[in-house]
């Protein structure tokens, strides 16, 4: 076994013939980025700005421009409130019971409309988070359930293996870290600006500059010490989203597990895993703490003495206008611009602190960015993984640039198509047959030998690695597995699925549509249950497996589409059932592909296609399967 270079597959469409080209390039080695605060944090940042705010016009861009005016009004009132009180605690130091009945009034009457500011803040950001969440989910929703970049993603591509946690819980908190930081910087920095003018005005721009001076030293010394955030904030994201992984693994797989009675070792999976997380958990947790101590020093502690000694200043200067007049002018002049000083202090270690918001979104940026990105290629054709392959399943025959697909319908060709895994191991080298619509076509062999492969290239979920495949368009091939799906919602939507019952329509069809294909495949009792085709349950635990199977089959009734591939969907249907649904199919002209190994088929086919196994096949009429191996 060796490990072959990590590919693109870029898919391309050629000409008017609206054929699609398939191309293999090798990728280069590339450095993963650290998640930091640097030039290119910004430039990712400001790339998915543009996702959640669609423009200057937008609303998104208003809520901005009100928490804008709302924190500007909130820094005011910090003022306001200020000088108020400084007034009102005067007017109790110089016993002045006018002064302070006044001052008091005025402080009552202000605080409706304080109270009004701060709460439009917080619904302000509210809001501005459920419209970046929304904006967000929807662009990158309407990118993952493009075509066939679902599957790509978890399929072919192992860039990403935890897209639900992605698409979850890491854009809930980008959102939420965006607003955070958008609120926690704005308003500091609209405060510095305030309480510096102000001060600037009255004790000049001594006693500011030394504030300032401290923001900048002690914000490029914390910053330097916070670079390990982002990185260690990916990677708890990654953890709990294996940890998610592998306890959904449990629940989709609880019955072969149980038949395994492999309990035992699902728990040591999943404790491993949790023990991963939490081991990080902690590791992460040990650094914040140590953080945390040297933020509340720098920003907090220090910072309220440089502010005290930057307040000290003026007072012990002297000849100042602040020293001069008696004991209570001065005490006055400290406790407004004193006051202002601190203030202007606290917003410095405020915005010292965001620093910390910062790093941490560069964390959620890197991890949204990074499914930006592999969605982007996967919806132009590319992916990438690591391939580990047989050695001697290596053919620099099978050239990039190759893969051929041709729209016609009533009509499946494969010529000189080499069926080979996105792994690159190949199968079977030329597979070379045509069927035309009323060939019905028996698909067998043992396993591995192509059957899934062939069917997943002819879907063009895998991408073909040479010759030239002629299909029908996309809508005019389905295809029914083994164990069928079934949707969220009611029995109708399980018949018409992935139609909606408003596209039902639109095609022209009916309820009572639906209730000939339920009895033709005998599930008409279905319809006498409560509601009947509105009626909502859980069906997959409540249909067993062989209505599942007859559900696909009424579903295939529905579609009608030219051709059919039915992968063992009848394996759980009575013989008798199972043929009445084969020749309704003849009658209203749907070809099939059939991957069954039950002999009574075998009537219903004019042509039988099968693998050995070991890269051979035989493509011949059905009649020549029939002498060989009798009837």
């Amino acid at each position: 076994m060796f490990k072959a270079p990590i590919s693109y597959v870029i898919w391309k469409r050629n000409g008017p013939e609206d054929q699609i080209q398939y191309m293999i390039s090798e990728k280069k080695d590339r450095r993963i980025q650290r998640a930091q605060v640097n030039s290119l944090f910004f430039k990712q940042l400001r790339e998915l700005l543009d996702i959640i705010i669609p423009g200057f016009w937008s609303k998104e861009c208003a809520l901005l421009f009100l928490i804008g005016g709302s924190l500007v009004a909130r820094s005011v009132s910090d003022i306001w409130l200020i000088q108020t009180i400084t007034m009102v605690e005067g007017a109790v130091v110089t016993m002045d019971k006018k002064k302070f009945r006044i001052n008091i009034l005025r402080y009552f009457s202000a605080l409706p409309m304080i109270a009004v500011i701060n709460n439009v803040l917080k619904w302000g950001l509210g809001e501005l988070k459920l419209r970046f969440r929304t904006n967000l989910s929807h662009h990158l929703y309407n990118q993952y359930l493009r075509g066939f970049t679902y599957y790509k993603m978890s399929n072919l591509d192992n860039r990403i293996s935890n897209a639900d946690q992605l698409l979850t819980t890491d854009i809930d908190k980008f959102c939420e870290s965006v607003t955070d930081v958008y609120s926690n910087v704005s308003k500091p920095i609209l405060d510095i600006a305030l309480y510096v003018y102000k001060l600037t005005m009255t004790l000049g721009g001594k006693s500011p500059s030394i504030l300032m001076l401290y923001l900048l030293v002690s914000g490029v010394f914390l910053t330097h010490l916070r670079k390990p955030t982002g990185r260690l904030t990916v990677e708890e994201q990654k953890l709990e989203g294996e940890f998610r992984y592998v306890n959904s693994r449990l629940i989709t797989n609880s019955e072969e597990v149980a038949f395994y009675q492999g309990n035992v070792r699902e728990k040591l999976t999943i404790l491993a895993s949790f023990s991963k997380l939490t081991a990080h958990l902690r590791k992460f947790l040990e650094f914040r703490v140590g953080m945390g101590i040297i933020d509340n020093m720098i920003a907090k502690y220090v910072a309220t003495v440089v502010g005290f000694y930057a307040v000290s200043i003026p007072f012990f200067t002297p000849n100042h206008p602040f020293t001069q007049g008696d004991h209570s002018d001065r005490l006055k002049n400290y406790y407004t611009f004193g006051r202002m000083l601190v203030k202007l202090a606290e917003a410095i270690g405020r915005l010292v602190l965001a620093g910390r918001e910062l790093s941490r979104l560069a964390g959620f940026t890197s991890r949204m960015t990074e499914l930006t990105h592999v969605l982007r290629d996967l919806n132009q054709g590319k992916y990438e993984r690591s391939m580990v392959t047989n050695s001697s399943s290596a053919d620099d025959d099978i050239a990039p640039c190759k893969g051929i697909i041709a729209f016609q319908d009533n009509v499946i060709r494969f010529e000189k198509v080499p069926l080979v895994t996105p792994n690159g191991d190949i199968l079977v080298r030329e597979l070379s047959f045509e069927v035309v619509s009323g060939q019905n076509v028996l698909v067998c062999g043992p396993n591995g030998c192509g059957k899934s492969s062939l069917f997943r290239i002819l879907g063009e979920l895998w991408p073909s690695w040479g010759g030239k495949l002629t299909k029908p368009p996309r809508g005019k091939l389905f295809y029914i597995p083994q164990r069928p799906y079934m949707t969220l919602g009611t029995l109708r939507d399980q018949i018409i699925y992935p139609h909606t019952h408003a596209e039902m329509k639109r095609r022209g069809r009916t309820d009572a549509d639906l209730f000939g294909f339920l009895e033709l495949v005998q599930l008409s009792y279905l319809e006498a249950r409560d509601r009947g085709l509105d009626g909502v349950e859980d069906w997959i635990d409540t249909l067993s497996g062989g209505e599942k199977q007859r559900i696909a089959m009424a579903r295939l009734f529905y579609h009608g589409p030219q051709f059919a591939i039915l992968d063992e969907c009848t394996s759980a249907v009575s013989v008798d059932v199972e043929g009445s649904m084969y020749q309704y199919c003849k009658k209203v002209g749907i070809t099939l592909f059939t991957v069954s190994h039950r002999k009574s088929l075998w009537t219903h086919h004019e042509h039988y296609l099968q693998f050995d196994g070991r890269g051979n096949y035989v493509f011949a009429p059905i009649s020549s399967a029939k002498e060989e191996f009798g009837s």
